[in-house]
């Protein structure tokens, strides 16, 4: 069974016959626009063979198309007619050019690791020299001192202290 769409087209080019002219005409719901579409169908197609068909060369035109196209084909030479056009990034050179970048990271990431000194302290490392909490002053309390040899900055740190003790008096 057609769909309407096939139907309609088959009918508007006049390839419907016999009961399936007669149930297709049926089921259209205003016939007299039906068929003013159609003729204004028909004059379309009429109007696009007339304009956009295919004009016959003359003899003359045909040997000067001809002769054109041969001295377009001999300005090309063969080798590069037959080619592809190639574009820059082949694969040869993409090899070439990630192997390259691989090595200049390589370099790069030696010279910089070279260059620090696992060995040496950071300037933010500390000590912890004390930790102790009187659980008779304050049973939440803590008390850490740090120091930094590299400043010469010891820090008292305290925690939850209701009063400092009178041992942790400075120096």
């Amino acid at each position: 069974m057609k769909t309407f769409e096939e139907s309609w087209t088959a009918w508007l080019d006049g390839k419907l016959s016999g009961r399936e002219l007669s149930e297709f005409e049926a089921s259209l719901p205003d016939k007299a626009a039906a068929e003013a579409e159609k003729a204004d169908a028909r004059k379309v197609g009429v109007l696009l063979r007339r304009e956009l068909g295919v004009s016959a060369l003359t003899n003359e035109e045909f040997f000067s198309h001809q002769l054109r196209e041969r001295i377009r084909e001999s300005s090309v030479p063969s080798g590069e007619r037959d080619a592809k056009p190639s574009t820059w990034w082949t694969i040869p050179r993409l090899l070439w050019t990630g192997t390259a970048s691989l090595a200049v990271f390589l370099v790069l990431t030696v010279f910089v690791v070279r260059d620090k000194n696992p060995a040496e302290e950071s300037q933010y490392l500390t000590q912890i020299l004390n930790a102790r909490v009187d659980p008779v002053i304050s049973p939440n309390a803590t008390v850490s001192m740090f120091e930094v040899k590299q400043d010469r900055v010891t820090v008292l740190w305290t925690e939850g202290l209701q009063s400092l003790p009178a041992d942790y008096a400075a120096k």
